[in-house]
């Protein structure tokens, strides 16, 4: 009786544990979710939607950089924002944001970048007329070198001589 009692009480602990990783990790989505569509709200976009495929990418290439945290692309699939800040605790909102205030240096009218090639690259795949989803992760630089963003979208977008919107 004692054995069937310790799973029971395990099997609820693990319930729990997983119940509580399931909240973080939809938390973690509506934090980024939330700027990113903000912004395609104010240029008349539909919203983005989580994809949990782009995430674990996102994790993974997080993981995988988190060594020297190099501001360096995946060359994946898919397109990508990437972030690289000093210190410890930014938050999904602080990475977005960051990445949105490229807006100033967007012209609509002439389609191009003040500030030369890629001033504002980040802010126009976020408002990407053909993006439909986006996943994301954070992870710690190593020997607190800061902290580590990426957001990989689908469709990709930025592609020369197309408007974002």
């Amino acid at each position: 009786m004692h054995s069937r009692l310790l799973a029971a009480v395990v099997a609820v602990i693990l319930l729990l544990l997983l119940a509580a990783d399931a909240a973080r990790g939809k938390n973690l989505a509506s934090s980024f979710l939330a700027p990113h569509n903000a912004s395609r709200r104010q240029v008349g976009l539909p919203p983005l939607a989580w994809d949990e495929k782009l995430a674990a990418y996102a994790r993974n290439y997080a993981a995988a950089r988190s060594g020297d945290c190099a501001l360096t692309h995946s060359h994946g699939p898919y397109g990508e924002n990437l972030f690289h800040g000093s210190g410890i605790g930014w938050k999904p909102a602080d990475v977005v944001t960051a990445w949105v205030q490229e807006r100033a240096l967007y012209d609509p009218a002439s389609n191009v970048c003040r500030g030369g090639h890629g001033a504002c690259g980040h802010y126009t795949q976020i408002v990407w007329r053909r993006t439909t989803a986006v996943g994301c992760a954070l992870a710690p630089c190593s020997g607190g070198r800061g902290t580590y963003g990426v957001c990989s979208y689908n469709p990709p977008g930025n592609y020369v001589g197309m408007r974002p919107y």
